[in-house]
């Protein structure tokens, strides 16, 4: 694997954080406000005050380099907010406030993006290439993922399972700290249908305005606005005009070009020979768990719902419905290793035939139905 991360282009970067914060306010409960780590305490969870909503007043957090800060309070109205967590319920301001806006969760376990730099991708496979974009991020400021949900709904593609597990993303992102100056990326999804049919103009106006990000990192293919009608260098043109920093980054290419690559080309044309989430899935598909380790920098984890589960002395027997992610090709796989939980169990083989996966404990000592029991997601990892 050839790690590139050169940056081709970049728009001059300004300082940060903002000197006017802009931001709409999130969902709240009838509990009373928490404090963040620093004792400010966050206005999203619990109702304004009169007093609150009679002051024109922001607070400013610093956490770990992340600005948190909140601004004016307007009128209530009911609208929905879409993060990695999910749909749920938020009160907003007036419905011209509302339209058309991000609505992204900061949520008790992370962090505005306010003054961050983002990088920009769909992030499917979290890949060796995905990562060269975060740490290029991570040199210009807090590292941030903004990335896209919901694309094949709206778009009609067919529906298919995440290379990595929603539930088991957050670990595959810190995983990444050490590449990143020792910050934990986060990373924050926006549905699709609220910007499919903004310009480029109009995608970048939002980075800028709302979201008051610092800069952008995209990679060198990047397409972005209606009908990916933008690419990369009007991403960094748009970026100047608009005062923020922006950051091309050329490709990782895959040095192995391992032998499957002559089909992958008859489906994918545009195949430069870079890393990609369509090489992994193909890789997957071919049961090459050692060339997916390549693409992704890390062991594929398999992450199984233990919801439905037939435990013999050392045989853990799981239905396919149970599969959070895409698994390899049906077969037998050796040397593999187990975690509940996240906890390490240790080695074991798997066989995936078509209804089930069937996991042998190499540890004699070890009883399946000890380990899975009270548990709720077993993982696999192959290579």
């Amino acid at each position: 694997m050839e790690r590139s991360g050169t940056v081709l282009q970049s728009a001059p970067q300004t300082a940060r954080p903002p000197s006017i914060p802009c931001w709409p306010l999130f969902p709240r409960s009838h509990n009373p406000p928490r404090s963040t780590g620093c004792g400010v305490a966050r206005l999203r969870h619990g109702r304004c005050t009169p007093w609150v909503a009679e002051q024109l007043r922001y607070c400013c957090c610093l956490n770990k380099k992340r600005y948190l800060l909140v601004h004016k309070v307007v009128q209530h109205s009911m609208a929905r907010v879409f993060s990695s967590g999910g749909p749920q319920e938020t009160n907003l301001g007036s419905e011209e406030m509302k339209k058309d806006k991000f609505l992204i969760d900061c949520g008790s376990d992370q962090e505005c993006v306010l003054g961050g730099i983002v990088a920009l991708g769909k992030f499917d496979a979290l890949h060796t290439g995905h990562r060269e974009l975060v740490i290029q991020a991570s040199k210009a400021g807090s590292p941030f993922l903004l990335s896209f949900v919901g694309i094949a709904e709206v778009l009609g593609w067919e529906s298919r399972p995440p290379i990595v597990a929603q539930c088991d993303r957050k670990r595959v992102l810190a995983s990444w700290a050490p590449y990143c100056g020792n910050e934990v990326p986060l990373e924050y999804q926006v549905q699709f249908s609220i910007v499919r049919h903004l310009t480029p103009r109009q995608f970048v106006e939002k980075l800028s305005k709302e979201l008051k990000v610092s800069g952008v990192v995209a990679g060198q293919n990047y397409r972005f606005g209606y009908k990916a009608s933008g690419d990369a260098s009007e991403l960094v043109r748009l970026c100047k005009e608009y005062g923020l920093a922006a950051f091309i980054v050329s490709p990782v290419m895959d040095k192995n070009q391992r032998s499957y690559n002559g089909a992958y080309r008859s489906i994918n044309s545009s195949d430069k020979g870079q890393v990609s989430s369509t090489r992994v899935r193909h890789a997957l598909a071919m049961g090459d768990v050692d060339y997916v380790v390549e693409l992704l920098g890390r062991k594929h984890r398999l992450v199984l719902s233990l919801d439905k589960q037939f435990c013999s002395q050392k045989r853990i027997l799981v239905p396919r419905s149970c599969m959070l992610n895409q698994p390899p090709k049906d077969g037998a796989y050796y040397n593999c290793t187990i975690l509940v939980d996240d906890k390490l169990i240790g080695p074991a083989s798997v066989v995936i035939d078509t209804d089930n996966i069937n996991i042998e404990l190499d540890d004699e000592s070890l009883e399946a139905q000890d380990i899975t029991l009270d548990h709720q997601f077993i993982g696999i990892e192959f290579g």
